[in-house]
C-alpha cells in the first residue's frame, strides 16, 4: 500500500455550544487515524431569540470558522466537510448566517436536520460499538438526538430541543440550582421525551451514549475509579453513577463544580440539565448502564466518505477491522504478524481444549498476535512495553475494556517477563490471571518459532502425556534459530502455564546426510 496516497479530511462541526474540527488521515477503505483536533466553546445558541442567533453569538461563530479555515489551509487539508446543527437550523437568521460564512470565509456549511444528525451519530457509534438492536443517544448543547438501531442499521431518529445549553438558558437562573428550577427542567425533559414513544416500546435494549455531556459524565466516573486505560472506548457508565453526579451538581456552586475531576471547566455551568436528560432516557429504556462511544457525529460524517464503496457505511466486523486498522497505522510487518498469528492459532487449537477455551479467547490471542510488534515503530528496546502503551492510549473499537486490557497485556508479555494483571485489576476477572498466563505462553511460543521472520516453521503438532508436552515443528530445514530462541525465552513460561515439561522436536534433521554415501552407509551411520 506504500504507493497509495492518503488524504487529510477535515470535518468541521458547528454546534450550539462548541465548535470542533477534526482532521482524519485516511486511505479510503484501508486505514484511517485521527491526526488533529481543535475545540472552541462558541456558545452559538446563547442569547438566541425568536429573531434568531444573537449578533454576539454569530460573531463568535464567524471568528471561529475563519480560524478553522486558516488552520485547514495552513496544514494542507485536502477536503473539508463542514456541518452545522441545532442552533443554526432552528434560527430564523440561520440561512443568512450560512450565506455570509460561504461568501466571506469560503466554507459551505451543510445544515443537518434532526433526523440526519441522529443518522450520523449512529453511523459513528456503530463503527465503534457493535450492536444489532438498541439505541444511540447524543446530548449536545442545543439538542438531543435519540436513534433506534435495528439489524445493525439506523432505523429511526429524533432530535429534541433538550441540549444542555438550551435547557440551562431556559430554566436555570440560580447557582446552585433551586428546587423549582430543577423540577421545571425535569418536567420539560419528560414532556419532550413523551414525543418519542418508541423509547418505551422497546425497553431493555443496549444503549450507546456519545457527545460532550455524556463523555464528561464518563470521565468523572473514570476519575472516581482510577480507571487504568487512557481511552473511553467501550467504557460502561452506570445509572447509579449518573445519579451520583446529578446529586453532586445540585449541591455545588459553579466554582466548585469546575474543580470536579474529569469535568471540563467550561461545561460545568450546563452539565446538570444534560445529566438529567441522560438519566431520563436511561429510565425510559429500563437500562442500568450505557456504553460510551468516542465516535459520534463528526466521525459519522467521515465514515460516510471512508466507506462510500460499501452498501452501508458501517464495517461488518468492527473488532477485526479496528485491530487491522491499528496494525496498518503503526506499520506492522504483515507477513511476520500473520505467521505468528497462524502458529498461535495452531497451538491454541491443540493446547487449550482441556481448559474449555473457545472463540472469545482465541480472538484475544489472534488480535494480540497481529499487534504484538507495533511498539517497534517507537524503538526496538522495550517494544513490548511500547505496544502495551499504544493499545492503552488508543483503545480498540469494538472490544470491551476488559478485552482491551487483556490484549495489551498479551502484547506486553510476548517477549519476556511473568504475566502480571495488577495494573488492570479493576477491569479483570478472578480467572483472568490464569487465562493471561496461558495465552501469553502460546503467543511467546509462536513469536519464538517465527524468530527468523521467514516462516521457516510450517506447522506445529502438539502431543500430550502425563509429564510432557511434545511440540513437533514441521519444517523444511532444521530450525536452529527458532529452537534456540524457544528454549531460551518461551519454554519456561509454557511449562508453568501448562504444568508439563516441554519437549521440542523437529521433522528436519540437525544436519544433512552426505550426498555421496551409498544408501547402506547412510543407514548404518
Amino acid at each position: 500500500m506504500e504507493d497509495i496516497q492518503s488524504y487529510r479530511i477535515a470535518i468541521i462541526d458547528l454546534g450550539s455550544n462548541t465548535a470542533r474540527l477534526i482532521v482524519m488521515n485516511a486511505i479510503p477503505g484501508y486505514a484511517y487515524r485521527l491526526e488533529d483536533e481543535v475545540r472552541e466553546v462558541v456558545r452559538l445558541r446563547q442569547g438566541m431569540t425568536k429573531d434568531g442567533l444573537s449578533e454576539a453569538a454569530m460573531a463568535r461563530g464567524f471568528s471561529t470558522l475563519r480560524l478553522f479555515k486558516r488552520f485547514c489551509d495552513s496544514t494542507g487539508v485536502d477536503t473539508i466537510l463542514p456541518i452545522a446543527t441545532s442552533a443554526v437550523r432552528e434560527a430564523d437568521n440561520g440561512p443568512a448566517f450560512v450565506e455570509r460564512v460561504r461568501r466571506e470565509i469560503g466554507i459551505s456549511l451543510r445544515v443537518l436536520d434532526g433526523e440526519r444528525e441522529a443518522y450520523y451519530d449512529t453511523i459513528g457509534a456503530l463503527n465503534e460499538v457493535p450492536m444489532t438492536q438498541g439505541f444511540v443517544a447524543d446530548i449536545g448543547g442545543g439538542s438531543v438526538q435519540v436513534s433506534e438501531v435495528r439489524a445493525g442499521r439506523f432505523y429511526q431518529g429524533r432530535a429534541l430541543t433538550l441540549g444542555a445549553l438550551a435547557l440551562t438558558e431556559r430554566f436555570v437562573r440560580s447557582d446552585p440550582i433551586k428546587k423549582a428550577e430543577f423540577e421545571a427542567v425535569r418536567a420539560e425533559i419528560e414532556r419532550q421525551l413523551d414525543k418519542v414513544p418508541w423509547l418505551t416500546q422497546r425497553r431493555n435494549k443496549p444503549l450507546v451514549g456519545l457527545g460532550g455531556t455524556i463523555r464528561n459524565l464518563a470521565r468523572i466516573e473514570v476519575e472516581r475509579q482510577t480507571y487504568p486505560l487512557y481511552t473511553l472506548h467501550g467504557f460502561t457508565l452506570t445509572r447509579a453513577s449518573v445519579e451520583d453526579s446529578i446529586a453532586l451538581f445540585r449541591e455545588l456552586p459553579l466554582a466548585e463544580r469546575q474543580k470536579i475531576p474529569g469535568l471540563n471547566s467550561d461545561r460545568a455551568d450546563i452539565i446538570l440539565p444534560g445529566a438529567m436528560v441522560l438519566l431520563a432516557i436511561v429510565e425510559r429504556l429500563g437500562a442500568d448502564a450505557l456504553t460510551i462511544a468516542v465516535n459520534g457525529l463528526r466521525e459519522g460524517v467521515f465514515f460516510e466518505r471512508f466507506w462510500e464503496h460499501l452498501p452501508y457505511p458501517v464495517i461488518p466486523d468492527v473488532r477485526a477491522f479496528s485491530a487491522l486498522n491499528m496494525a496498518r497505522n503503526y506499520q506492522y510487518q504483515k507477513h511476520h504478524a500473520n505467521h505468528v498469528r497462524f502458529l498461535a492459532g495452531r497451538l491454541f487449537e491443540q493446547l487449550t481444549p482441556p481448559f474449555g477455551y473457545g472463540v472469545p479467547e482465541r480472538e484475544l490471542l489472534y488480535t494480540a498476535a497481529l499487534l504484538h510488534d507495533l511498539g517497534r515503530i517507537i524503538g526496538y528496546a522495550g517494544h513490548h512495553k511500547h505496544t502495551q502503551t499504544i493499545i492503552e492510549y488508543n483503545g480498540l473499537p469494538g472490544f470491551s475494556p476488559r478485552e482491551i486490557a487483556l490484549i495489551a497485556l498479551l502484547t506486553r508479555y510476548h517477549r519476556k517477563g511473568d504475566p502480571d494483571t495488577s495494573d488492570y485489576a479493576l477491569l479483570l476477572n478472578d480467572d483472568d490471571r490464569t487465562l493471561l498466563t496461558r495465552l501469553a505462553a502460546i503467543l511467546r511460543l509462536a513469536e519464538c518459532l517465527e524468530r527468523g521472520r521467514n516462516a521457516a516453521i510450517d506447522d506445529v503438532i502438539v502431543t500430550w502425556d502425563d509429564d510432557h508436552l511434545h511440540l513437533t515443528l514441521v519444517t523444511d530445514e532444521y530450525p536452529a534459530v527458532e529452537l534456540w530462541q524457544t528454549e531460551r525465552n518461551a519454554v519456561p513460561l509454557a511449562e508453568a502455564a501448562f504444568n508439563r515439561r516441554i519437549v521440542l522436536e523437529s521433522t528436519a534433521a540437525p544436519s544433512q546426510w552426505p550426498k555421496n554415501q551409498p544408501k547402506q552407509a547412510r543407514k548404518a551411520s
